[in-house]
């Protein structure tokens, strides 16, 4: 080998070192660790640690990841905060790969210690039992406001994202009340703090305007909450993490997802896409989320409890019930100010049950029968066809039915009133669209040029379908005769299997 040669090489070789030397690592020795289940030890920035130190985020701690799930899934019993710990990690493990990968993308320490930050904090706004206090309690309490007359200041389509800025933006007023220049110290100012809030809540429209960050770091926002395709930390997280507690299986491999991310400009704007040999990869992403939602998020018993609890909360709140006691936190009223929302946890359970207040006699009930297990009895389940029925016309058509139906045994009747229908819809992330059509993949040959995947190069086994919904049916008086209360079912069943048999669109 010739000595020009050799130079060459050691000059090529030294600007890789120092190319790999300025890629944004952020030192060992100011990191602090965490040892996690799922992902190991995990290093954490101080200012993350700072902010996990706040009565905040310690609330997480009180917050079951999966709601009622725990009620059925005896290991279901692990908390919002590890998770929220998991997402900051992956987040800055995908947002690092992409700045050591990609060095033309500028990304800052700034940029990788906000998308940590964001991924820390996204989860800040749940309350008790986790989805079931935004989907099922304040939609509900919003309906019964309104059909009384009272006074309804409860935002339209309130997500638990909202509550998530308002929490950080109270972490931040608190961190600053401690220390006036705690996060200019790490390099973060009033922008970065706009822009965190934005990565949390996610793109708000489609072309995704954004005041944080320019356009060309337009690819930032779909690291935590991904509203292009849903391929985000977040899921890759709780995937992992609710396969492990379940005990279910996932044949989703998010570390090798990561390794083959990279950014590519696809119609004008930057975009996280993957290489092409990862979609079936990627495909079983979305088919695990299917999976979790079919056996445990939404499984039947699952359901009912959290209805039950919905329910249990509903009667409990002061708004609907005059004379409450005064030391019973308005529950609907919370999400109005961080501070009173940041005492509504799980905890409000015990409460309510160690309560001796007869204005809470009627949510202790419902309590006391989740935990005697005395549960709506499950009567039957059945897919919808592709023929839409809204769920109006499914609950005319059973509660006609049930009218109709002329019972085997002379001795029982059947009360429509006792048997309400409950309609779950079930899907792969996107309603009833292939999701897969809306990631970009890069091809070996071509790594910088990337597009939506070809039909011929996915399996011929993906279904043409990707959603379903399920039509269930309970039997919700557990009180009486337990004999008696055995015809009933075993009429209702029948009842059931003849409505399925009709044409109202069953299968």
């Amino acid at each position: 080998m010739s000595g020009s040669k050799v130079t060459t090489d050691v000059k090529r070789c030294k600007v890789a070192e120092d190319l790999q030397n300025n890629a944004l690592q952020f030192p060992t020795a100011i990191m602090k660790i965490f040892n996690d289940p799922i992902h190991g030890h995990m290093e954490l920035h101080p200012l993350l640690v700072k902010i996990t130190d706040t009565p905040q985020f310690q609330r997480l701690r009180h917050i079951k990841q999966l709601g009622g799930t725990y009620l059925v899934y005896p290991g279901a019993s692990h908390n919002r905060f590890e998770h929220s710990l998991g997402v900051a990690y992956l987040a800055g493990c995908l947002v690092k790969a992409l700045c050591d990968n990609q060095l033309e993308l500028k990304i800052t320490d700034e940029d990788i210690l906000c998308v940590q930050i964001a991924g820390l904090c996204h989860d800040l706004g749940h309350g008790p039992f986790s989805h079931v206090f935004d989907g099922l309690v304040i939609p509900e309490v919003k309906k019964i406001k309104q059909s009384k007359g009272l006074p309804d200041d409860i935002p339209e389509k309130w997500k638990h994202e909202q509550m998530s800025v308002l929490m950080f933006d109270d972490i931040v007023k608190s961190l600053k009340a401690e220390n006036e220049d705690v996060l200019k110290e790490h390099g973060l100012d009033d922008k970065d703090v706009i822009f965190i809030k934005e990565l949390i809540e996610g793109a708000k429209t489609s072309e995704g305007t954004y005041e944080g960050r320019d356009e060309d770091k337009s690819f930032l926002y779909e690291i935590v909450a991904n509203k292009q395709n849903g391929i985000d930390v977040d899921k890759w997280d709780y995937f992992a993490r609710d396969c492990h507690h379940l005990g279910i299986r996932n044949s989703f491999d998010h570390q090798r997802l990561l390794k083959f991310a990279r950014v590519c400009e696809v119609n004008g704007r930057n975009h996280i896409c993957f290489r092409d040999k990862e979609a079936d990869n990627v495909y079983d992403m979305f088919r695990t989320r299917y999976t979790l939602h079919r056996q445990a998020y939404q499984h039947k018993i699952c359901n009912i409890i959290e209805d039950m609890f919905a329910e249990a909360l509903v009667r409990a709140d002061r708004d609907l019930h005059e004379g409450k006691p005064e030391d019973m936190l308005k529950i609907s009223e919370a999400i109005k100010t961080a501070e009173d929302y940041s005492k509504l946890t799980d905890e409000i359970f015990e409460q309510i049950l160690s309560s001796t207040s007869d204005k809470l006699k009627e949510s202790r009930d419902i309590l006391n029968k989740i935990i005697r297990r005395k549960l709506p009895k499950f009567v039957g389940e059945a897919r919808l066809s592709e023929k839409h029925i809204s769920k109006e016309e499914l609950k005319k058509t059973w509660k006609a039915a049930v009218e109709k139906y002329k019972p085997t045994d002379p001795t029982v009747s059947l009360n429509a009133d006792d048997l309400p229908v409950y309609v779950v819809d079930l899907d792969h992330g996107m309603k009833d669209k292939n999701p897969i059509e809306n990631v970009y993949f890069y091809s070996k040959r071509k790594p910088n040029e990337a597009s939506v995947i070809k039909d011929h190069q996915l399996s011929s086994f993906l279904p043409k379908r990707f959603n379903e919904e399920l039509v269930r049916v309970y039997y919700k008086n557990t009180d009486g005769n337990k004999e008696e209360q055995m015809k009933k079912m075993e009429e209702a069943e029948k009842c059931f299997q003849i409505w399925c048999d009709s044409n109202f669109g069953l299968q």
